[in-house]
Parts: structure tokens; sequence; C-alpha cells
């Protein structure tokens, strides 16, 4: 309850303060992480009966509501819609006055991460707060190695295929990603190939000028559709990814904070995401 009239009351003061929507309409471009329809969504919202509200969510989930009796109303159906949508976190980002969107706490919302002790309890999947599968691996030339032993560190697990048309569309702005890292060493890469010969998955992104951190985890039969675990077994690769690609990020401790299925847009919207995860997590 408490929780309840501290959202009715925040809201009534973001909307004092923010213009009113100009016309109906404000700029579809600058909302974070969703896709061409829900740009298009965010324009009828934006020219919608009152009262109305847009939720959106770190990844692309996003949901609005119009015509409802209040901005209360509006906001907690838009909100729950979203929820329904996706395990991340959403939020408001409009309703009838205006802006209520908060960008300085929006790289925030993969929190809370769990503690060590918690993460060790943690059961082992694919969902947000699970422990990932522990993918055994090995790059071109080294030995093999495990995610377990990135403990430390966050990590960007991506599955992806040469073979797969949205996978090669999306690779360059995950390189921009890379580069946009740096020298960190706290953040790690991991690029699988799946479902193809591996060495011919790197011929083709040195084809392309693409230079990724790409690591074996299938073995060597490209028809094997399994990865290979750190205690020996393994894994089907739907299991893990339903559609290719599909990314994981992983925070210090191996928990699941972020996944999606498909390719993303804008890679780098989610740098200051993974820097907060790096910075906070793992404790």
């Amino acid at each position: 309850m408490q929780e309840k009239v501290f959202f009715v009351v925040a809201l009534a003061l973001v909307s004092a303060t923010l213009p009113a929507l100009a016309g109906g309409m404000l700029d579809s471009s600058a909302v974070p992480h969703i896709n061409a329809r829900g740009r298009q969504a965010f324009q009828s919202f934006a020219s919608a009966e009152e009262h109305r509200a847009f939720a959106i969510a770190p990844g692309g989930a996003w949901a609005w509501k119009g015509g409802e009796d209040s901005v209360e109303n509006a906001a907690d159906a838009a909100l729950a819609a979203c929820q329904e949508q996706t395990e991340q976190r959403c939020v408001l980002y409009a309703t009838d006055s205006g802006m209520t969107f908060n960008p300085s706490m929006w790289s925030t919302l993969w929190r809370p991460f769990k503690s060590k002790s918690e993460a060790e309890r943690a059961g082992i999947g694919i969902r947000r707060g699970d422990r990932f599968y522990d993918l055994a691996f090995k790059p071109s030339n080294g030995k093999p190695s495990k995610l377990s032993d990135l403990r430390g560190k966050v990590v960007l697990v991506h599955f992806w295929g040469s073979w797969c048309p949205p996978c090669r569309r999306e690779l360059p702005e995950l390189q921009q990603l890379q580069q946009a890292l740096g020298t960190r060493h706290d953040i790690r890469l991991l690029l699988f190939p799946v479902r193809e010969n591996f060495t011919r998955a790197q011929q083709w992104l040195a084809s392309q000028k693409l230079a990724l951190p790409t690591y074996d985890a299938l073995g060597a039969d490209p028809t094997q559709e399994s990865l290979q675990l750190a205690d020996g077994k393994t894994i089907g690769d739907r299991q893990l990814a339903k559609v290719f690609p599909t990314t994981y990020v992983l925070d210090k401790n191996g928990i699941v904070i972020f996944s999606h299925t498909g390719p993303i847009e804008k890679w780098l919207q989610y740098l200051p995401f993974i820097v907060d995860a790096a910075t906070t997590s793992g404790k």
C-alpha cells in the first residue's frame, strides 16, 4: 500500500513539472530499446484520448493504455501489460502530461543483483535469476575453458551462425559494443557459432572484417546440435536458444540478468546496463 501511495505521489509531482504532449506528439525515436513497431505504437499513444500511459522495459518490451478514467489506472494497466511480456522491470515512459521517464535510473533496471551466497543457491536455467549452464568452450588456439572460470566478470553469451541472416545483420553492432568496452577486463563477450563448423564461422567473420571474440562450444561435428557442459554432459542448443541469435548477460556470479531472443537493435544502448552490472554485481 505504501508503494502504491508513493507511486501516485511521485507520478503527480513528475507530471506537474513536465511539458504537456504538444499537439498529441512526442518524439518516438527517443524512446529507448523499442523497435519500429513500438515506435508506431508510441505515435498512436501520443494522439490517443486521455487518460493514457506508455510503459517500456530493457530489451524492447512495451505497452500502452488509453481512454482510462484516471492517469493512475492508465499507468497501472500499461505497466501490467508490459510486464506480461518480459522478465525485466517495466517503467513508465510517458503519461497524459508528458514524459515521466528517468534516464538516470534506466541503466539500473537489471538490478537488484543476487549476492554471492544467493547465487550459489540459485537453480540452473536460462530465466532471469537462474545460474546459467556451465558451458565448456575453447578458443581457436588455446586450452579448454568453462563459463564458471569467468566468475568475477560480467559475461555476454551470444549464440549465432554465419548461415543466419538476422545474426549476420546484428554482428557489426556487437563489434561496436566490443570496441566501446575497450580494455575493460571485468566484462567479456563470448560468441558461440552453432550448427556449423567453427573454422567456417571464423572464416566468415574474417571475410566481413569482423574481429569478435568467438569460441567453440559445439565440437567437431556441426550436425551435433548440442553444446558441451563442463561436467562432460551435453545440452541441446534449442534448450538455450529457441531461435538464433539469442543472447544472455550474466552477472559476476554467473546469474542471468538479461536475455533476448532474436537480434537486438542498437547494441550500444546496452553499454550503460552492462557497465552498471560490472560495477555493482558480484558482492
